[in-house]
């Protein structure tokens, strides 16, 4: 069965709130969740979630914040930290990785960590027993894609293209997956630009699907209650995770 990861904005609209839609999107089946960590400068994501992002710190967003909610959801649906390089650095890639270990959070994604820099990182996570994912983009050549490869964990996280998430563009990733399978059997996760309209059709070849700004648009209804919103984004994700296994 193919895999659906769903990801939202820590401490959006509040941490209560994040505790309650984690839990609901994985009772709707979301296979694991990535929970965003909120940073001025998202530079890899749209103007939706970084909508999110800036109102989450306008209301106070701290790292424990982070620490809180992870403490009490990870434990139920497989969670990953989805955050720029720039708090993982300032507070200690050590520090987050023992904090992520105790909390029983299972990796990160740092989307704007090149991956020669992640290199001098990857001994650190496999000895505590934690996935730093890998990104790979339509762009990269058949020999750096074999390279990017060479110790994947968890799974691999496809760009579907050149931009920022939720653009929606559309690509023929047939070549670059092609030249994944060949060089590893890791799981394909496709991410960027899926949503209910997108998610079939980007599915066919991979493994799994990751959404983001379909489920944070949703959060961001002013007209919503907050139990009308766990009822859509639940909606979205039975709806998503029904479509790519058909």
């Amino acid at each position: 069965m193919k895999k659906l990861v769903a990801y939202i904005t820590t401490g959006f609209p509040d941490l209560n709130f994040t505790e309650d839609a984690a839990l609901a999107l994985k009772e709707a089946g979301v296979d694991t969740l990535e929970l965003g960590i909120p940073f001025s400068d998202p530079v890899a994501d749209g103007p939706i979630i970084e909508k999110a992002n800036l109102q989450s710190l306008k209301n106070g967003f701290v790292i424990d914040d982070l620490l809180e909610v992870s403490s009490k959801i990870a434990k139920e649906i497989d969670t990953l930290w989805m955050g720029y390089f720039n708090p993982f650095y300032k507070r200690g890639i050590e520090s987050f990785i023992q904090e992520a270990k105790e909390r029983e959070v299972s990796g990160f994604i740092i989307p704007d960590l090149p991956f020669e820099e992640s290199l001098s990182y990857k001994k650190l996570f496999q000895e505590n027993s934690l996935a730093l994912i890998d990104f790979v983009a339509p762009t990269d050549s058949r020999a750096r894609v074999k390279t990017i490869l060479q110790n994947t964990q968890k799974f691999i996280y496809l760009v579907a293209y050149a931009g920022i998430t939720g653009s929606g563009k559309d690509e023929d990733l047939s070549p670059i997956i092609s030249d994944i399978r060949a060089t590893s059997d890791t799981d394909i996760f496709i991410g960027f630009g899926v949503n209910e309209k997108t998610a079939k059709n980007k599915a066919k070849l991979v493994d799994g699907v990751i959404v983001g700004s379909a489920f944070v648009d949703i959060l961001l209804d002013p007209n919503s209650s907050s139990s009308q919103k766990i009822e859509k984004i639940q909606t979205l994700a039975r709806n998503i995770k029904e479509q790519i296994n058909e």
